[in-house]
């Protein structure tokens, strides 16, 4: 990169990081970028280092099928939602809260960063209730108490937060990680939350990806079938985080650095959706990223 175009990198980038020093942003780390997490891994130091406050939550769905594979048990879901019996729970609690959540502390500690891995019933961070009978062990988030965030941001670390809830009595649900990265940027009341998956973002009916939604304009799109499949739950949790965060993101955590290219250029890699129409609310970082899509003209 020659001088001039350093110049023009850092021209770009500082005025992001000047507006994100000192605010939370909620990092959700889930699907096949699980498995090529090395930069994400890099940003999120980068972004500790400049004085940004990163809340870590992360998936594990690969890893645990892989082990129930191993002991010759079947995966079943409905709706996308893992069917969790007893056996099943526990293997979820070793396989989230101890090796994918321990590995991700491990590699932040190795970049450089300060970390610490908790789950959702640490703390009572996440207490939740059963969500359907047919699923067993899984839990719909009921309420979020952020002291434990709190503690461990003031104290200068990353918490890396395993989708496991406080359930009825002391026992261990299981989260979808979505769900529970949502619910935590909307109690912090977080800049952003950004979901970091194994797709470009949301796409158009001809294959485009869409650099701007609003939150009228993205369930339009579901009505229209226009999102769907797997890609409606990431929506769906990207929408509930709007309840207390400005903007949500859905980037491809496989592209390098996806997460610095979000956060600190001015189109971005991914799809933003926000609130509130454009309009005269209009901010700068939402000009910056372009007038939206030509689909979605008149809406």
């Amino acid at each position: 990169m020659g001088e001039s175009d350093l110049a023009a990198t850092l021209a770009e980038a500082l005025p992001y990081v000047s507006r994100y020093i000192g605010k939370t942003i909620v990092v959700k780390l889930g699907g096949s970028a699980l498995g090529s997490h090395d930069t994400t891994i890099e940003d999120v130091v980068i972004c500790q280092r400049l004085g940004i406050r990163i809340v870590l939550v992360h998936g594990g769905g690969t890893a645990i099928s892989g082990w129930l594979k191993r002991l010759g048990k079947e995966a079943r879901f409905i709706n996308g939602l893992r069917v969790t019996d007893d056996e099943t729970m526990d293997l979820v609690t070793m396989t989230l809260a101890g090796q994918v959540n321990k590995q991700l502390v491990s590699e932040i500690q190795r970049n450089g960063g300060r970390a610490i891995g908790i789950c959702g019933m640490d703390g009572g961070l996440i207490r939740a209730r059963l969500l359907d009978p047919r699923l067993g062990r899984v839990g719909e988030v009921e309420q979020v108490n952020l002291d434990p965030l709190r503690a461990l941001v003031s104290a200068g670390y990353i918490p890396v937060v395993a989708p496991i809830a406080l359930g009825p009595d002391g026992l261990a649900l299981n989260l979808n990680a979505d769900t529970a990265a949502a619910a935590l940027a909307a109690a912090m009341g977080a800049e952003k939350a950004i979901f970091l998956t194994d797709v470009p973002g949301v796409l158009d009916a001809d294959g485009r990806l869409i650099s701007e939604l609003t939150a009228r304009e993205t369930q339009r799109l579901i009505a229209e079938k226009v999102i769907s499949g797997g890609m409606i739950p990431k929506v769906e949790a990207a929408l509930r985080a709007l309840d207390g965060v400005k903007r949500s993101h859905i980037i491809d955590g496989r592209v390098a650095h996806a997460l610095i290219a979000e956060l600190f250029t001015d189109r971005g890699v991914g799809t933003m959706i926000t609130a509130e129409s454009n309009g005269h609310s209009e901010t700068t970082e939402e000009a910056d990223r372009g007038a939206g899509h030509p689909a979605l003209a008149g809406t």
